[in-house]
């Protein structure tokens, strides 16, 4: 069994409230879970506009195709939302 976890600040500009920052985060969280079938999460920066820190978990049998699947993530959220900036990421294989 392998367990990744690939936590990513990411950069929100332009956010002028919490309410908005939620507003266009929580659409990127449900995508990413159905695009790449794994758990999302903001586990950090609750309270600050314009930043956010996410987790994304993935469970499966083979430790390759986990760490594979999680390093598109970045590069995936950088082509289809322009509007996030990846600010950085790390990636945990258990």
């Amino acid at each position: 069994m392998s367990l990744g976890v690939l936590t990513l600040h990411l950069h929100l500009p332009g956010s002028a409230s919490l309410k908005e920052k939620r507003k266009r985060l929580k659409p990127l969280l449900n995508r990413l879970g159905r695009e790449f079938n794994i758990s999302v999460a903001e586990i950090d920066h609750n309270d600050v506009w314009g930043s956010a820190m996410i987790a994304c978990a993935l469970v499966s049998n083979d430790n390759g195709h986990t760490q594979r699947s999680l390093q598109k993530i970045a590069g995936w959220i950088e082509r289809n939302w322009p509007d996030v900036a990846v600010v950085d990421e790390q990636l945990e294989i258990l």
